[in-house]
C-alpha cells in the first residue's frame, strides 16, 4: 500500500481490514516528519504518545470491536498550534504561551479522536494567527516545500507545508481572513474554510471571535469532505455553532456542474493579478463551461473596502481577546527580581512587551485605539455596519448564482523576507479572502496550476451560508480537470 498516495478513506479502510496497522501508518509519518521537518520547520511539537494511541486502535481491531463508525480511523493528523490539545503543548507560536499545556482538547481535536484519528503533532503558524506568511512565529519561520526560499503562506503555514510535503495524512488549520485558503494555494493542497458556526471554536485560542473558523487542509476534495463532516456539528460549548444536521458531505458528493450558475466577481478581476494566476483562473472558468456550467459576471461593490473593514474588526477583537495574557494566571511572566517594588503598569508592560512579537503588538495597539472612548463608533462601530452591508450584498448575489469563483491571492508564494517589513503589502495579500470571513460564508482553495517558476496556484470557490455540499461538489468537478491534480513538490514525493 502506498500510504502517501492513499486517500484518507483508503487508509481508514485498510486499517479496519487489518491490511495495515494504525501503528505502521503513524510510524510512516513520524519517519517522514523526522527526515523532512528540519528543512521546513512545519512542526513545533511532536506527540510522544501517538504510537501508544495507534496501538490502542490496533488492539481494539484485534479484539473484534466494531469501529465502522470511525470516519478517520488510524489517520494521523497534524494540528495547528492554535487548537488546544490535552497534555500536549499548545503555544499559538508565541513566547507568551511557550510552556502552556492545556488540560482539555478543543472540540475539533476531540471529534478527530472520537472518529479514530491520531494527533501526530502541533504545527507552526504565524503568532496568534496574525500574519500571511508564517514569518511571525516565535519558533522560527516555516518554509514552502515547493521552494525553500519562499513562504508557505499564513497563518496556517505549518499545516499547509506539512500536508504538501507528506508529513501528515491530514492537517487542521484555522481561517480568520484567509489563513487556510491562502497557504493551501501557496502549497498546492485543498483547504476549506467552513461557514461561521459550522465548526465549533471551543478550545481554539481566540484571535477574532466573530471571524475565526477551523477547517481541513488535505490532498483532495474527497478528503476535505470526510474531515469536514468529522469535525463539524453543534457543540454546547460554543453557542455560535449551528444545529443543522446536513453534514454527510463525503456521502453526498456529486461532480456534475451542469446547469449551475457560477459567478465571477468583477471586483476580483484586478490589474494586479499575476499573469500565471490569471491563466489558471481563466482555465478553471473555461473548464467549468465545458462541463455545462453557466458563467455570469457579478458585482459586490463593498468588497473593495473588505481589507480595512477586516483589519479594524479583527484587530479590535484581538485586542480584547489577548488582554487575558497578563502574566498573572498563566503563560509567560517577565523575570522580575523583586515583585514587591514593581507597579502593576510596569508588570503588564514588561510581561506583554517581552511575550508578544511585533506584529501581535501592532494589532493590539491598533485594536485598542479602535475600541477606545471617542473612537469606538467611528472605527469599530462603522466597520461593523459596513460589514452587515457587505453580507447583504453577498446574499443578493447568491440569489442569481450558485457559487462564486475567484483567485485566492494576486500572486503565487513570495520570497521569505520580501514583505515582512511592509505591513500594508502583507495586509493587502488578503484582498480576495477576507470577504468570506466578514460575510461568514464558506470558501475553499483548489490547486489549479503551476507558475512559470513551478509554484502552485489555487482557485477559490465561495457559496452561500451552509452550502458546503454544493461548494465541495463544484470543487470535485474542478479537481477532475485540474492540470496539477496529484502533483507533489520535488524532493518530497
Amino acid at each position: 500500500m502506498d500510504i502517501l498516495k492513499s486517500s484518507l478513506k483508503e487508509i481508514s479502510t485498510a486499517v479496519r481490514a487489518k491490511k495495515i496497522s494504525a501503528k505502521e501508518v503513524a510510524e510512516f509519518y513520524l519517519k517522514r516528519a523526522s527526515a523532512h521537518n528540519p528543512k521546513l520547520n512545519a512542526y513545533i511539537t511532536m506527540n510522544a504518545d501517538v504510537l501508544a494511541q495507534a496501538n490502542e486502535i490496533d488492539s481494539k481491531i484485534a479484539k473484534g470491536e466494531d469501529l465502522s463508525s470511525k470516519k478517520v480511523l488510524g489517520v494521523p493528523f497534524g494540528i495547528k498550534d492554535m487548537l488546544c490539545t490535552k497534555g500536549l503543548k499548545t503555544t499559538a507560536a508565541s513566547k507568551i504561551l511557550e510552556n502552556f499545556i492545556p488540560p482539555y482538547d478543543a472540540t475539533v481535536v476531540s471529534r478527530i479522536k472520537s472518529n479514530g484519528g491520531l494527533v501526530l503533532g502541533k504545527l507552526n503558524q504565524d503568532e496568534f494567527a496574525m500574519g500571511s506568511s508564517n514569518e511571525t512565529s516565535y519558533y522560527g519561520l516555516c518554509r514552502n516545500p515547493w521552494d525553500l526560499d519562499r513562504v508557505p503562506g499564513g497563518s496556517s503555514g505549518g499545516s499547509a507545508a506539512a500536508q504538501a510535503a507528506g508529513l501528515a495524512a491530514a492537517t487542521i488549520g484555522t481561517d480568520t481572513g484567509g489563513s487556510i485558503r491562502q497557504p493551501a494555494s501557496y502549497c498546492g493542497i485543498v483547504g476549506v474554510k467552513p461557514t461561521y458556526g459550522r465548526v465549533s471554536r471551543y478550545g481554539i485560542i481566540a484571535y477574532a471571535s466573530s471571524l475565526d473558523q477551523a477547517g481541513p487542509m488535505v490532498n483532495s476534495v474527497e478528503d476535505a469532505a470526510l474531515v469536514l463532516e468529522s469535525i463539524c456539528g453543534f457543540d454546547q460549548m460554543d453557542s455560535t455553532t449551528s444545529q443543522r444536521s446536513d453534514i454527510q458531505f463525503s456521502q453526498n458528493m456529486n461532480k456534475s456542474v451542469k446547469g449551475l450558475k457560477i459567478g465571477v466577481l468583477k471586483e476580483f478581476l484586478s490589474d494586479q493579478l499575476d499573469s500565471d494566476v490569471k491563466k489558471s483562473l481563466e482555465l478553471s472558468i473555461e473548464n467549468l463551461k465545458k462541463q455545462g456550467a453557466e458563467i455570469v459576471e457579478v458585482s459586490i461593490p463593498l468588497t473593495k473596502h473588505a481589507v480595512p473593514i477586516y483589519y479594524l474588526i479583527a484587530s479590535s477583537e484581538a485586542s480584547s481577546n489577548l488582554s487575558r495574557y497578563d502574566g498573572v494566571k498563566f503563560g509567560y511572566r517577565h523575570d522580575f527580581k523583586d515583585l514587591s517594588s514593581v507597579s502593576l503598569d510596569s508588570f503588564y508592560s514588561k510581561t506583554r512587551g517581552d511575550g508578544f512579537g511585533s506584529e501581535v503588538k501592532r494589532r493590539i495597539i491598533m485594536g485598542t485605539y479602535c475600541l477606545s472612548s471617542g473612537y469606538y463608533e467611528a472605527y469599530y462601530g462603522k466597520a461593523s455596519q459596513v460589514r452587515r452591508m457587505l453580507k447583504a450584498q453577498f446574499s443578493d448575489v447568491f440569489k442569481s448564482c450558485d457559487a462564486l469563483i475567484s483567485p485566492v491571492s494576486t500572486t503565487p508564494a513570495f520570497k521569505i523576507g520580501e514583505r515582512i517589513d511592509d505591513a500594508l503589502a502583507m495586509y493587502l495579500n488578503d484582498i480576495f479572502t477576507v470577504s468570506t470571513n466578514l460575510a461568514g460564508i464558506p470558501g475553499m482553495s483548489i490547486p489549479y496550476g503551476l507558475s512559470q517558476k513551478n509554484l502552485p496556484i489555487g482557485i477559490q470557490l465561495m457559496c452561500k451560508d451552509f452550502d458546503e455540499q454544493n461548494m465541495l461538489n463544484i470543487a470535485a468537478a474542478l479537481e477532475e480537470t485540474s492540470p496539477v491534480r496529484g502533483t507533489q513538490p520535488k524532493g518530497f514525493a
